[in-house]
């Protein structure tokens, strides 16, 4: 039998290696089988869904959320009541399933954004794209939609977020290519001018209960969450899932470095583009329905990467689906730990989130 020589893989200082392949399982990562990790997470959102449809004010047997769900999907009969239908399927299933959407979508914009800057704390808010939208949201809740031309919230927060990444994008370039520091420091700073743009909106609008809605929606909120806002971000966060699937390879080479990208054939600098006006896109449908919701895509990548490895076939669809099983169980512990009031759900992200960053920021100052 012919015997194979083995060859040697140059590596950089952070064990990847130069020719852009991932890490292979000896540099010390756990590998996940996709076709095991896949159905085994996708079955316990399914579980984390149902049981967070049965939390509330009012509690519902599971048995029951089971029930009216099969009722409406596929027709069979159902015991439940009146009341229990209508808070099953047309108060809490939309708001939840709106929540998962949402923390899919924050996590894949979360894993595209490290890749493409190659910066391990950029998530979808690095740009400033979050505080674009909650300015023009910020604008429309205070002054009314007759100072964002008649739009709605979530259309002036959308519109805000496609005018922060023109300019981040704008400001990043050099010799007419965009440079990936030079695109962090654009989005940080135009962060801080949009958020304090906000304060001054609401400093000046005098209406208290408008600079409450102002700040709850800032904060992140699924409580106008319905069946008919639900399919734009689905929508949303499918497709782009599915592009970025048939872009791993590319999502590879970026994390990598440009100079192995380069040298497998990828042209940098086009791909880097799209990817980033595909991130902020899916960025601004979001923050449209949900407000700004942080640390979501900022730690979920780094959590399965730490027990998949940094090959985005597996990172991609595992921190999706890790996503929305984190933003459905946030916002049960936003509508529970201070019943009958709500917490913002960016609150309870930040606060799971921080402790877990810092604990990965430790881990890896050990290894």
């Amino acid at each position: 039998m012919h015997q194979q020589t083995p060859t040697t893989v140059e590596t950089g200082a952070d064990g990847r290696p130069r020719d852009g392949r991932p890490p292979s399982p000896g540099h010390g990562r756990r590998i996940t089988s996709l076709p095991v990790a896949v159905p085994l997470l996708l079955l316990l959102l399914v579980v984390t869904v149902c049981a967070a449809v049965a939390v509330g004010s009012v509690g519902v047997r599971p048995a029951t959320v089971v029930e009216v769900i099969a009722h409406h999907l596929i027709g069979t009969g159902t015991s439940a009541d009146v009341m229990d239908d209508q808070i099953v399927w047309n108060l809490r299933l939309p708001r939840v399933l709106l929540a998962a959407v949402v923390g899919a979508g924050l996590a894949v914009v979360g894993v595209t954004l490290q890749a493409t800057v190659r910066n391990p704390l950029a998530d979808p808010y690095v740009l400033g794209v979050s505080a674009g939208a909650g300015m023009m949201a910020a604008v429309a809740i205070t002054l009314g939609s007759v100072a964002v031309a008649g739009l709605s919230t979530s259309a002036a927060a959308f519109v805000g977020a496609l005018v922060a990444m023109a300019a981040v994008l704008g400001l990043s370039r050099r010799a007419g290519r965009v440079v990936p520091s030079r695109l962090v420091l654009a989005g940080v700073t135009l962060s801080y001018l949009f958020t304090g743009a906000t304060s001054f909106v609401i400093f000046r609008g005098g209406n208290a209960d408008a600079a409450h809605s102002v700040l709850f929606w800032l904060l992140g909120s699924l409580s106008e969450s319905s069946w008919s806002n639900l399919s734009l971000p689905t929508a949303a966060v499918l497709i782009v899932g599915c592009l970025l699937t048939l872009r791993t390879r590319a999502l590879n080479a970026l994390a990598a470095g440009d100079d192995a990208a380069l040298s497998l054939g990828v042209p940098v600098h086009r791909v880097r583009i799209r990817l980033l006006i595909t991130a902020s896109l899916l960025t601004g449908v979001l923050v449209a329905v949900s407000g700004g919701i942080g640390f979501v895509g900022l730690v979920v990548p780094h959590l399965v990467r730490l027990v998949v490895g940094p090959d985005h076939r597996r990172l991609l669809p595992i921190a999706m689906l890790v996503g929305a099983i984190h933003l459905v169980v946030a916002d049960v512990l936003g509508r529970v730990l201070v019943r009958p009031e709500e917490l913002p759900i960016g609150i309870v992200t930040a606060v799971l989130g921080a402790p877990v960053f810092l604990w990965l920021l430790r881990r890896s100052e050990a290894s």
